[in-house]
């Protein structure tokens, strides 16, 4: 409906949460980058960090929707100063660094700006979920990182971070993600049979650095990172473990990486319900 009353109630509820933050304002731009609330918001409270943070976020998102020969280039500068107007307003948030990272990733690949935006989210939120994949996802090869580097810069955020972060799901994203690389280059003699989930220790890594110490209450992209795990407990042929996340889970599938590796629909279910086959069912 174009109004921005309800968005900015929610966004003053969440407060520091900078988990929920960061996912709120991302759900809201899905839609803010096709409507002009977040627009209107901006102009009506100026100085407004909430309003501010979520005009970052649709700026950004429209400027990758324009894309690099698009115009995006001056979009992505629009973005990147009302991040610092953000960030002037509340300079504690960490919401818009994050979109800083997405938009070197996207339209301005330099790692001198990459270290001082990572090194300013270190200083907020140190094991911040969403600026770690934003990391990872610059370091990929077919982004902007070399060889093998992603899944170094990944193996080593996840055995540093506390037990029972989500950080630890970072080498799992990168498996996932050169297994889609490789099928893209080599549909004829890489596919199913030939994947990096059988004999997997990265999944041990993720059960014990974060699964069996997570927190009660579950973070906000905890579906986006538990699927990851069952689908890689899965193509390991570990269904009795999985069980166990796929509960967790319940119906919240996502798209990658089931999509990665057929119809993400089919492969959840079918998964599913090996997990739950006799004689790993329970009474229920």
């Amino acid at each position: 409906m174009g109004r921005w009353e309800s968005p900015r109630d929610l966004l003053a509820a969440t407060g520091a949460d900078w988990d929920r933050r960061i996912f709120r304002l991302q759900v809201l731009a899905e839609a803010g980058a096709r409507l002009r609330f977040a627009d209107t918001w901006a102009k009506a409270e100026p100085r407004s960090p909430h309003a501010l943070a979520l005009l970052a976020n649709v700026q950004a998102l429209r400027a990758m929707i324009t894309g690099r020969e698009g115009g995006g280039r001056v979009l992505m500068e629009e973005a990147w100063a009302t991040c610092r107007a953000a960030l002037e307003a509340w300079p504690q948030d960490v919401a818009p660094l994050v979109v800083m990272l997405a938009l070197l990733r996207t339209h301005a690949p330099n790692r001198k700006t990459l270290g001082w935006v990572w090194e300013e989210i270190k200083q907020r939120d140190p094991w911040n979920r969403e600026a770690h994949h934003e990391v990872v996802t610059f370091l990929f090869s077919h982004h902007h990182g070399r060889q093998g580097e992603a899944a170094w810069w990944a193996d080593e955020q996840a055995s540093t971070a506390p037990q029972g972060l989500p950080i630890a799901v970072l080498p799992l994203v990168v498996l996932a993600e050169a297994h889609r690389s490789r099928l893209e280059q080599d549909q004829r003699t890489y596919g199913l049979t030939i994947h990096p989930w059988v004999e997997c220790p990265q999944i041990d890594l993720v059960l014990e650095r974060w699964w069996r110490y997570r927190a009660p209450r579950p973070h906000a992209c905890f579906a986006d990172d538990a699927n990851y795990l069952a689908h890689a407990l899965s193509f390991a042929n570990r269904h009795h473990e999985a069980l166990e996340v796929f509960d967790a889970i319940g119906p919240y599938a996502t798209q990658v990486p089931w999509s990665y590796c057929g119809q993400a629909r089919d492969l959840f279910l079918r998964h599913r319900g090996w997990a739950y086959s006799p004689p790993r069912r329970r009474s229920h």
